[in-house]
């Protein structure tokens, strides 16, 4: 009978704190903790998949349990060691959280909590995946968790602990397992290699490693795979007919490709790479990771670690990022993260990622436009043959000062040509030229020749003139509510006071909002020369009719009347067939009203 074969994972686990690679924190703390009897009554370890948070459970076990353990460090030569690390412990209990999650599991554990453990020093209850438990499972726990015996210890292992209760949080230490460094993937999966009698390049280890993203687990599990897959000598050709994915030089060809706007040389070296047996989803995932190896570099963070591509690439890299600029890595990663999301609902992807790349092709310069419109912002009239001038000149500069320096014009919105050096095609969109303004002398700024720009006189009965100016500034609501103002009056030496109707309270609330305000002080200050500050009151309606302040009570006046006079009344008897008409006068003694209420019988 032939030997049941082990996968790498199960057959290289970590059995002491220093094998766990990437968690020499954690694994310091917990040693210190055994050495110096600091040992809490529950733990929970947290941290994305593969990173060694059950393997620390079970050592952490060892230690608490081993006869022999020195430094907190467990022989894993005696009984216990050996138990624990195959899972086969009578005193130590790994349990699945997803599959032993309701309340009845943990009424099962709470009565077994109290039974004395057999052969060890402590009783240890194992966790995994603690976060699938229900709300009742872990009410039920809480009492145990807080007052567990004094020779029982709980571990729980979770890749959410997010989804862990406050209340469980609360009563245990946590520690945090962070992902695994590419350089020690590497080196762990370089003994495994020795270890197995397999020659493997450098090059396929450091794809396996990044293809794992910080998951040793996961790279054990690729590199298992990649064992059975290929010969005793395995290289990075190995690996991406595996993976499925591209190597690196056909991923800097198709960017140079999309820099230099060659999107029929772009689109060609998709389809190769399909038909080359590379996995679609797999290439759109480097694409993204190379566009995010673009990003560190254009940000000029050398030292952090590419995702994409190898370390020999860092160059190619750097020149790419420096020839498409921030701004446009940053929205073709954005196009490329978008298709990928969509990619995932529809049985069109090859379109979408095509598509993906036309329009990355189709990115203008956007840091050089962000430079235009800073100058813009900053008050400089750009000009795209002549040269860029200020538009307001400093009072302060002479006749004889030489002139302000030139900023030079860009060509183009796209500021790039075609490889060839040719123009762009029709359908690019190509700034309109300004024609060159012919030379001459710059006018002096201090020159009493020069036309100044007459300021509006400020003194009492210019309020209408001003009331025009200001209506006639505002072009929005604003403008309207000023020309509803009944009037306006020069209060003091640089106040202006805005009387609104009664009726028109909605304007004055306009008007009183502090934008206006500041929009009406501004033009008060250029109009008149000096500032001004606005005001406003309520003042009664034009033409107001006061109401009387006793009314009698109205005599009615009743009439029969066959042949109405008013004409409207007349169409509507010829109409309707009315035959006569019933009209009511009312007369009022302080008040006579002008209107006549008809009924028709």
């Amino acid at each position: 009978m032939e030997p049941q074969y082990t996968v790498l994972a199960r057959r290289f686990r970590p059995q002491t704190f220093s094998e766990v690679v990437g968690q020499e924190r954690v694994a310091q703390t917990l040693r210190n903790a055994i050495h110096e009897g600091r040992v809490a009554h529950a733990y929970l370890f947290t941290g994305a998949r593969g990173v060694g948070k059950t393997s620390m459970a079970r050592i952490f076990a060892k230690a608490l349990n081993c006869p022999f353990v020195k430094d907190g460090v467990p022989c894993n030569e005696c009984e216990q060691c050996r138990g624990i690390s195959v899972g086969q412990d009578v005193d130590v209990s790994e349990i699945d959280g997803a599959s032993n999650r309701g309340i009845d599991d943990i009424r099962s554990l709470r009565a077994n909590v109290n039974i004395k453990s057999m052969r060890s020093k402590y009783k240890v209850y194992i966790i995994d995946e603690v976060h699938m438990l229900t709300k009742e499972a872990f009410n039920a726990l809480l009492k145990t968790l807080e007052e567990p015996p004094p020779m029982v210890k709980f571990v729980f292992c979770t890749t959410e602990a997010n989804k862990v209760p406050d209340t469980i949080l609360s009563r245990c230490q946590r520690f945090d397992f962070g992902t695994i460094s590419t350089d020690n993937i590497t080196i762990r999966l370089r003994q495994l290699a020795e270890a197995e009698g397999f020659r493997v390049d450098e090059a396929a280890l450091d794809l396996v490693a990044r293809r794992a993203a910080g998951s040793m687990r996961d790279s054990q599990s690729l590199f298992d795979q990649l064992l059975a897959f290929g010969s005793e000598h395995i290289t990075s050709a190995d690996v991406h007919r595996l993976l499925g994915t591209a190597p690196d030089d056909r991923l800097t060809g198709l960017i140079d490709a999309l820099i230099d706007r060659r999107r029929d040389e772009a689109l060609v070296r998709l389809d190769d790479a399909l038909r080359e047996g590379v996995q679609l989803e797999a290439f759109t995932d480097q694409l993204v990771a190379y566009f995010r190896d673009l990003l560190v570099a254009a940000c000029g963070a050398g030292d952090v670690p590419l995702l994409s591509v190898g370390n020999e690439c860092r160059e190619i890299l750097q020149q790419q990022s420096q020839r498409w600029g921030l701004q446009t890595i940053a929205t073709g990663m954005q196009i490329l993260a978008e298709s990928k999301a969509r990619m995932q609902r529809v049985s069109y992807g090859r379109a979408l990622a095509e598509l993906a790349l036309v329009r990355i092709s189709l990115l203008e310069d956007l840091d050089r436009l962000d430079d235009l419109i800073a100058q813009l912002k900053g008050g400089v009239v750009v000009s795209q043959v002549a040269t860029a001038v200020p538009r307001n000149i400093n009072a302060n500069q002479g006749a004889g000062s030489s002139p302000p320096p030139t900023l030079p014009a860009p060509q183009t919105l796209s500021s790039r040509s075609t490889p060839t050096g040719q123009a762009e095609k029709k359908n690019d969109v190509v700034a309109p030229l300004v024609p060159k303004a012919a030379p001459g002398p710059v006018p002096n700024v201090n020159d009493s020749n020069l036309e100044q720009k007459p300021k509006f006189e400020w003194k009492p009965g210019c309020e209408k003139d001003l009331q025009s100016i200001i209506a006639d500034r505002l072009n929005d609501i604003a403008g309207t509510s000023v020309r509803r103002a009944s009037s306006l009056a020069i209060i003091g030496p640089n106040v202006l006071e805005f009387s609104i109707p009664i009726n028109y309270d909605v304007e004055r609330k306009t008007l009183e909002r502090p934008d206006t305000v500041v929009r009406l002080e501004s033009i008060l200050a250029e109009v008149v020369g000096q500032p001004i500050r606005v005001r406003f009151r309520s003042a009664e309606a034009v033409g107001q009719v006061p109401k009387p302040s006793a009314v009698a009570a109205p005599v009615n006046r009743t009439q029969i009347v066959d042949e109405p006079e008013d004409a409207y009344l007349q169409q509507v008897t010829g109409v309707f067939g009315v035959k006569s008409w019933k009209v009511k006068d009312l007369v009022v003694e302080a008040v006579e009203s002008d209107s006549t209420e008809t009924q028709s019988e």
